[in-house]
């Protein structure tokens, strides 16, 4: 089999090169399309091809299905396309199988034979540029962020959080930021806590009730998260963006593949991480329109987990992040295997779609059977809810935006199969993937500088020192305070050390800079887009 066509130089300048004879669909997708697969006529017989429009990847996607009936390969496809176009993709990997597509395709019987159904000639095979990243450091990158990133509203739906623990989340980030103490970290947060226990009714006179209750409470939930490992999730180096925003040198995009075979034993942790990340890419990137491609693509897998006992402020902020994000040329494409998964007003958003086979035997799956197929545009050859039960393996409606952005009429289609890899990488490939990572060496080594545990740490220190001088001396003792709130030192706290203002856009393209930077440690109180927008 032949390698990947390399882009023409006269293509690369934007000079218009006519395709090929025999090599019409890969060219086609340079032009703007990917290739998704062949539609069928009802008696069996091709009908015409399905392609996403690039122009139109930004416009949000649904990949729904059964379990079995070919979700992870359809989300395949699409990556290696929109890699191929240049667009860098992040995914995660459920169940290890996605990491293949690191690595060529094999010539096997049944891909052989659905490329032959659909006229794919030449099926060429192929491997992608990937960065493997692993929240747990064991089967790529570490990813972390800091406390002071994730805000009091995502840590509080990490926690299950009542209003009245998220109350004190907020008031916990307030003291922060006026009293310059960076939350990096879980025992950055636990020690802040604790001074809040400790001074409960002076600080209750200030920002309203703490109560110690609420307090023990959150401190708990904080130790359930660190034996779950949450805390390889915080601390430095923490994320940047554009390490999910590569383009390889042969113009691939990199495809990001998050390990989460592990993660999903604590699917809210996933679900948070996620939606992190979203509220990042929002708040970090500019508005870029609608553009001839997007500039990164987001695949949410098992995207249940997300809405699943959310409360309903949380699914509005997520429908407004999904319907706004396209400004900044991101793609988010939810994968999961029922549509009722989905909220309607983040369905709505939802442009380009994909349905494997449901089965409807309960009367929710008759259901979720139904309201997949009032969500397309109707085709009068057939009957839209009775074909999705009887869809098979590897076969889909399709209904992807075409002309000025409208739906196309939906098309039972059996996809392509994909050029990578169709099962995981072995340890040794993932390894040597690894370490030639072009993030190699920039995650895996966990700083810890300076931050509130340190600080509240060496504050309690000094005022035990001096209370024992003076009880030695024989004057009186006193419980020690941060400056502002009581004690010796009642000058208000200066801000210039936390940061915690709304960022401008000059300062969110310097915050990869500033995470180094020991006097710079924060946002406004209430962070990112999840906490930003209005209701």
């Amino acid at each position: 089999m032949n390698g990947p066509l390399a882009p023409s130089p006269l293509a690369i300048l934007g000079v218009a090169v006519p395709p090929p004879k025999g090599r019409r669909r890969l060219m086609l997708q340079q032009d703007g399309q990917i290739f998704v697969g062949a539609s069928r006529n009802p008696d069996e017989s091709i009908n015409k091809d399905e392609y996403l429009t690039l122009k139109f990847g930004n416009r949000h996607g649904l990949v729904t299905g059964a379990t079995g009936t070919g979700k992870t390969v359809t989300l395949q496809v699409l990556a290696e396309g929109f890699s191929k176009a240049g667009v860098p993709v992040f995914c995660a990997d459920i169940k290890g199988d996605l990491s293949g597509i690191a690595a060529k395709g094999e010539p096997k019987d049944f891909l052989l034979k659905r490329a032959e159904e659909i006229g794919l000639k030449p099926y060429e095979f192929d491997q992608f540029p990937v960065i493997f990243w692993d929240l747990y450091g064991e089967k790529g990158h570490r990813v972390r962020t800091t406390i002071a990133e994730m805000g009091p509203l995502l840590l509080a739906r990490l926690m299950d959080a009542s209003e009245a623990q998220e109350g004190v989340l907020n008031i916990a980030f307030k003291i922060a930021d006026d009293n310059g103490l960076a939350l990096l970290d879980l025992k950055d947060l636990q020690a802040l806590l604790n001074y809040m226990g400790d001074h409960a009714s002076e600080l209750s006179s200030q920002f309203g009730l703490i109560s110690k209750s609420s307090v023990g409470s959150i401190q708990r939930a904080l130790l359930v998260l660190e034996q779950q490992g949450a805390e390889n999730f915080f601390g430095e180096p923490a994320l940047k963006i554009s390490d999910i925003m590569r383009v390889s040198n042969d113009g691939y995009g990199q495809v990001s593949v998050l390990a989460a075979d592990k993660l999903m034993m604590n699917p809210r942790l996933y679900a948070t991480f996620l939606l992190w990340l979203l509220s990042e890419l929002f708040e970090e990137l500019p508005e870029v329109g609608d553009p001839e491609k997007p500039r990164l693509v987001f695949f949410f897998d098992e995207a249940h987990l997300l809405f699943n006992d959310a409360p309903k402020v949380l699914i509005e902020r997520v429908e407004q992040v999904v319907r706004l994000i396209r400004s900044k040329g991101v793609g988010v494409y939810f994968v999961t295997q029922n549509p009722l998964d989905v909220p309607e007003t983040v369905l709505a958003q939802l442009g380009n779609r994909v349905q494997h086979a449901l089965r409807a035997y309960s009367p929710r799956e008759q259901k979720a059977v139904q309201t997949a197929a009032e969500t397309f545009r109707p085709n009068p050859a057939f009957d839209c809810a009775e074909v999705i039960t009887t869809l098979g393996t590897g076969e889909a409606l399709v209904s992807m935006l075409e002309g000025k952005g409208a739906p196309s009429i939906v098309e039972r289609t059996l996809i392509r199969p994909p050029s990578g890899r169709i099962g995981p990488v072995t340890d040794t490939e993932r390894l040597a993937i690894i370490n030639a990572s072009p993030v190699a060496g920039l995650y895996d080594e966990t700083v810890d500088r300076e931050s509130a545990f340190e600080i509240l740490t060496a504050r309690a220190r000094k005022a035990a020192e001096q209370d024992a001088a003076k009880q030695n001396d024989g004057s009186a003792g006193g419980r020690w305070t941060l400056p502002g709130f009581g004690g010796d030192d009642n000058k208000p706290a200066s801000r210039g050390r936390a940061g915690y203002q709304r960022e401008t856009i000059m300062e969110a393209a310097m915050k990869s800079v500033a995470r180094t930077v020991a006097t710079q440690v924060g946002r406004a109180l209430v962070r990112g887009i999840l906490g930003s927008l209005k209701r």
